[in-house]
């Protein structure tokens, strides 16, 4: 499984990966691959938010190709990465899902009924994906052989943690014991 699981995410998710790179990087190439709506059919704050999600998303979305290729070598630290990427996932399927249902009743313009279509059943296959990695990486962390996360492992997300809450004004000291 875990085999089969790290080569869907490595494949997945450089696919997902590069297309919001591209799309990032250059928007009107990334339309003409379909990988973004055309212009035609979408509000130009629309594309504003798209391109700039993809530009996000690219900083991001690497997860999920490192947690499959640390899966596929059995490293200790594929459960680690593959929450972080699972949880990135489902946040951004539910996200832009929700973005683009509200926009979409709202009146706005985000591209022809088919391609939306396709939008829907592509982020929802992200928040698929996400819970399954979320999962799958929690079920291995909890039948390591004692079952809790390891002295270095601990540490190293304390450090995260802090990092994370440091790095939006809060105190660390104040939240972690």
């Amino acid at each position: 499984m875990r085999i089969a699981l790290g080569l869907f995410f490595v494949c997945f998710g450089l696919f997902g990966w590069l297309g919001q790179l591209i799309s990032g990087l250059h928007y009107s190439l990334a339309q003409r691959l379909s990988l973004q709506e055309k212009s035609e059919g979408t509000d130009p704050l629309f594309r504003l938010a798209e391109r700039n999600a993809a530009r996000w998303d690219s900083f991001v979305l690497w997860t999920l190709p490192v947690a499959g290729v640390l899966m596929l070598f059995n490293h200790p630290w594929w459960p680690y990465v593959a929450l972080v990427a699972g949880g990135i996932h489902l946040d951004a399927g539910g996200r832009e899902l929700a973005k683009s249902l509200s926009l979409n009743k709202g009146g706005v313009r985000i591209g022809a009924p088919k391609d939306w279509q396709i939008a829907k059943i592509f982020l929802s296959g992200l928040v698929l994906i996400g819970l399954v990695t979320i999962a799958y990486a929690l079920w291995a962390i909890s039948n390591t052989a004692d079952g809790r996360l390891g002295f270095t492992a601990a540490v190293s997300l304390r450090t995260l943690v802090s990092l994370l809450l440091a790095t939006c004004g809060l105190n660390p000291g104040t939240y972690l014991c």
